[in-house]
């Protein structure tokens, strides 16, 4: 439990602290849960709460919240950090939590940061809220179907806490301005369109917005009892938004997400702002670079095949010369992809000739399309019968290449977007004609320049005869 020193006052607490809600009534945001007739309000004003998961961004709420029902509630609370504690301190709890229980007392235990704990240490907790001992409130600002233990989850309902609307901020730094906790006692001038500015700058974070109004006010313009916020101040203070985002928990993976499906969805405006926002967060250009040379032929492919040559343009731009300075390689790459015609069609021809090679009897290679470069080879009869295109007179001949189980399977079906509608069309003619010549032709029936099979050395041919 915190406490407080017998020589701190109040009003050395930041402004964030000393204005933190004492009841629902005051507390802003999160209506859908918390509005009149909503689920989670009726728990707590019936005081029939159970074990739960807060799940939100920083400063909307989650302690809290915890706090508000600490003080509704008619059982014990501890308010317990997951920074801090251990197996040793958790089992020291849950000992208090069983005697309160025997004893007809129920225990509310808010574990702040759950996501911190390894899974030995949630596994702790387990036992004790299944039979009762306590009710566990834990709050996360990670995805908790990836940080929490499953049979814990199960156990808890998740509840997820948004970010703060920009009205909403605006009117808890305005109540700042008036309540006796925070500025009330002062006469501050501040314009509303500043209000709006540190509303905007703290990105629903309601922390944030008041720790800025703060320094805001702190550093004013003294004028006899009065001070006045400047919007030179408030533009030193708002100058770098500090971005929500953490490279390898949830947010990281939305905004690449949020990326992908832009540039599919053709929506270039929508692309450049994702970017911006992970490369202006910190993330490393090249994980996007990446990303985007993996979009280039999954979702561009042979529609615009000059796509995957820009895309790792793109990433050859980043890896020399770095940010700040590549990030207009990466919004090139990233406008070019959006507008550029979409095919996934060789994605799904992989993915169809994976399923295939993972599920289907793994036949040997044909032998008319096997090397032969030793005298037992040949003796065996690799490459026996093989057909060597270039001296067919169309290019082509009608050879199996496909195992038996497999023959007539077809993985790659084009679009008709963009190039790729010439490749349609050349693979039509491709199998119309080897369709012509399915049945029983002769090497004499294909004309061809000199010979039906490659020569025997290959060292004309730097693959062999493949």
């Amino acid at each position: 439990m915190e406490q407080q020193s017998m020589f701190e006052s109040e009003r050395d607490l930041p402004l964030a602290a000393r204005l933190r809600p004492r009841t629902l009534d005051e507390f802003v945001g999160q209506t859908h849960l918390l509005g009149e007739g909503k689920v989670l309000r009726r728990l707590i004003e019936s005081d029939r709460i159970g074990s739960m998961i807060f799940w939100g961004p920083p400063g909307v709420g989650k302690t809290t919240l915890a706090r508000i029902i600490a003080n509704r509630t008619r059982a014990a609370f501890i308010d317990f950090s997951a920074v801090t504690s251990g197996i040793r301190e958790i089992r020291q709890v849950m000992e208090k939590a069983e005697k309160n229980r025997i004893f007809g007392a129920r225990t509310i235990v808010f574990v702040d940061e759950i996501h911190r704990f390894n899974k030995a240490q949630q596994d702790a907790f387990l036992p004790f809220v299944e039979k009762g001992s306590i009710i566990l409130i834990g709050a996360t600002t990670e995805n908790p179907s990836f940080e929490v233990n499953g049979a814990l989850l199960s156990r808890c309902k998740v509840f997820v806490l948004q970010a703060l609307k920009t009205e909403e901020l605006a009117a808890l730094l305005r109540h700042a301005l008036t309540d006796e906790r925070g500025f009330g006692g002062q006469k501050v001038e501040i314009a509303d369109d500043l209000i709006e500015a540190i509303a905007n700058f703290a990105n629903g974070d309601a922390r944030s917005a008041l720790s800025t109004l703060e320094m805001a006010v702190l550093n004013g313009e003294t004028n006899g009892d009065a001070v006045r916020v400047t919007r030179e101040s408030i533009e030193q203070i708002t100058s770098k938004k500090s971005l929500l985002y953490d490279k390898t928990g949830e947010e990281h993976y939305n905004l690449i997400s949020a990326l992908h499906k832009s540039m599919r969805n053709s929506d270039p405006d929508a692309a450049v702002y994702w970017l911006a926002r992970m490369l202006e967060a910190g993330e490393d250009p090249l994980y996007v670079a990446r990303r985007v040379t993996r979009f280039a032929a999954e979702d561009v492919g042979l529609a615009d095949p000059r796509a995957l040559e820009l895309a790792v343009a793109a990433y050859q731009a980043c890896h020399w010369i770095g940010m700040p300075e590549c990030s207009v390689h990466l919004a090139e790459a990233v406008i070019y992809l959006s507008l550029a015609p979409k095919s996934n069609a060789a994605y799904l021809a992989y993915e169809r000739a994976k399923k295939d090679a993972l599920t289907m009897l793994a036949e040997p290679v044909p032998l008319v399309i096997r090397n032969a470069p030793t005298k037992l080879m040949k003796e065996l009869d690799y490459g026996k019968g093989y057909q060597y295109a270039h001296d067919a007179a169309d290019k082509l001949t009608d050879m199996q290449c496909l195992p038996d189980s497999l023959l007539g399977r077809t993985y790659y079906r084009p679009t008709e977007e963009g190039t790729e509608a010439r490749i349609a069309s050349r693979l039509a003619e491709i199998k119309a004609w080897k369709k012509r010549h399915a049945a029983g032709l002769s090497p004499a029936a294909n004309p061809v320049k000199g010979r039906s099979s490659p020569p025997q050395d290959h060292g004309s041919h730097p693959e062999g005869n493949e």
